[in-house]
């Protein structure tokens, strides 16, 4: 066990299945909008405005953010916790990018319920 900057211990095998369900979950969801243009005769703002204002699609695009921002943590924790080797730095990088994904996370949120 390792700990990490937040003081929470990593599991490989959880961090394994985090990174694998997180990339089925966006494989799903990358399917299902190259299905919705390929059935989509014109794709212009009004059909993605349309397309986006169903609570299922922002609730998927929302689960999509979650999804992308916990595959990348964990990948980016595994990396700066195996090459930076001082602890300063690594706990400011690890801080940083985590500020970095809650930022992304919050526009996500404005983005997605900024539609009508």
């Amino acid at each position: 066990m390792v700990k990490t900057v937040l003081g929470q211990t990593h599991s490989g095998l959880r961090d394994w299945l985090i990174q694998r369900v997180s990339a089925v979950m966006m494989v799903i969801y990358t399917i299902g909008m190259l299905v919705y243009l390929a059935l989509t005769p014109k794709v212009d703002y009004a059909s993605w405005h349309h397309l986006f204002s169903y609570s299922a699609i922002k609730i998927a695009t929302l689960l999509l953010l979650v999804c992308i921002l916990w595959h990348a943590w964990v990948g980016i924790w595994t990396i700066l916790t195996d090459y930076v080797t001082c602890f300063v730095l690594r706990l400011t990088l690890h801080v940083l990018v985590l500020f970095a994904l809650i930022a992304f996370f919050l526009q996500g949120l404005l983005i997605l319920w900024g539609v009508h």
